[in-house]
């Protein structure tokens, strides 16, 4: 599809970030993010943000050197390729690049992240796994595909660069993937029904 018919499609729907917003860890809370899927906010503008222009011009480079590194995966990516979940036909899902291990044909996600470390808190927030707002988009990718698991690169700069990649399976993450979708559907039923949600806090 086009760039706009891809915009007009995400407004239809539940996105990777929305997922975060509706569990309580997106930039959007999930009172924010009911009040723009029911008309009631405008689409924030982040174009003009130097951080987001960054990672949308290195996003490509990324996906050819993890081509390079990982030659035991097929990767695939596709300009505007937009998920719909089989069932339910409002979660949506935009994938960086799409993973096939060779050895085994199992499809797996690929997902890129860029990120300016500012202080110790956050990296502290990459130690041992991936923040819970990343942690959200990537199940709610795997909530729509199907697929069985993902790899998330992600390139880090403070004072230096340094570049991780977390690898996951969905069988690892059955039960999150499981409360996603409760939490899913019934934040869909608030929008479709224009009933403002509780507010939703992180879990601490």
């Amino acid at each position: 599809m086009t760039e706009q018919e891809w915009l007009e499609k995400r407004k239809s729907g539940i996105t990777g970030t929305g997922a975060s917003a509706i569990m309580g860890y997106g930039y959007l809370n999930n009172v924010e993010y009911w009040e723009l899927k029911t008309g009631k906010r405008g689409e924030p503008d982040l174009s003009g943000n130097p951080l987001v222009q960054y990672g949308q011009q290195a996003e490509r480079h990324l996906i050819s050197l993890f081509a390079l590194d990982y030659p035991e995966y097929d990767v695939v990516h596709k300009d505007f390729d937009l998920r719909v979940h089989p069932q339910h036909p409002f979660l949506l899902g935009s994938l960086d690049g799409e993973l096939t291990e060779k050895t085994t044909g199992r499809k797996g996600i690929l997902e890129i992240k860029t990120a300016t470390i500012m202080n110790h808190a956050q990296w502290d927030k990459w130690e041992g796994g991936i923040p819970m707002n990343y942690f959200y988009q990537v199940l709610h990718y795997l909530l729509v595909t199907g697929y069985e698991f993902v790899v998330l690169k992600a390139q880090l700069k403070s004072n230096r660069t340094e570049t991780r990649h977390y690898r996951f399976d969905r069988s690892e993450v059955r039960e999150q993937i499981d409360e996603l979708l409760k939490n899913e559907l019934e934040f869909w039923q608030f929008v479709r029904k224009d009933i403002r949600p509780a507010l939703k806090l992180p879990r601490i």
